[in-house]
């Protein structure tokens, strides 16, 4: 008769998404995870098959609770420049205050692994799509607003502004200077003017 799980999937997956988070993909260890999901070994092979398969569910957990979480103020009814604006500005302080320099794992992940893991790449690449894609609406909104001049290309500074917002976290990573990273944030934000 086979053992049932007693542990919540949603639970443990988070905890490996953690450790994925401060070790980085390939400094992880199956003994890492095990650990810190407090589950046995066979139970972390049944439920998430592998540690490849085991890291795409941290990131699609990280999807649904951090990104989501962090791009819901720019989905918001009415969410324009300003609160663009203050998303790069509070993302500085933030990282900032990261004392760990975790950064942000999708950002780690990409510059770890999508070069040489396609698998992996195409999950990134879509949470970096949801990203740019809260950002055009916003900017959108903006534009209409008369916040943005009419004449700028809102998709391409919706790009623009995701890419620089993976810059800023991985500076923060060497550099968690508040003034530094907020003069950083107010330097990229110029490009709405």
């Amino acid at each position: 008769m086979a053992r049932s799980k007693t542990f919540d999937r949603e639970t443990v997956l988070a905890k490996a998404m953690e450790v994925f988070w401060e070790k980085g993909y390939e400094a992880t260890s199956m003994q890492d995870l095990v650990e810190a999901m407090g589950i046995h070994r066979g139970s972390l092979y049944d439920t998430f098959k592998d540690k490849h398969h085991l890291f795409l569910e941290a990131i699609a957990h990280y999807n649904a609770t951090v990104v989501k979480a962090a791009i819901a103020p720019l989905q918001a009814p009415g969410a324009a420049r300003q609160v663009v604006e203050q998303h790069f500005l509070s993302l500085a302080k933030r990282a900032s205050a990261d004392r760990q320099r975790r950064g942000c794992f999708m950002t780690n992940s990409v510059v770890e692994l999508a070069a040489h893991d396609p698998v992996i790449a195409a999950p990134l690449r879509k949470s970096l799509l949801q990203v740019e894609d809260a950002f055009y609406r916003a900017l959108g909104r903006a534009q209409d607003q008369g916040e943005i001049a009419a004449d700028k290309d809102i998709r391409a500074l919706a790009q623009y502004l995701t890419s620089s917002l993976q810059g800023l976290r991985v500076m923060s990573k060497v550099n968690t200077e508040p003034d530094t990273l907020q003069q950083i944030a107010r330097l990229i934000l110029r490009v709405l003017d």
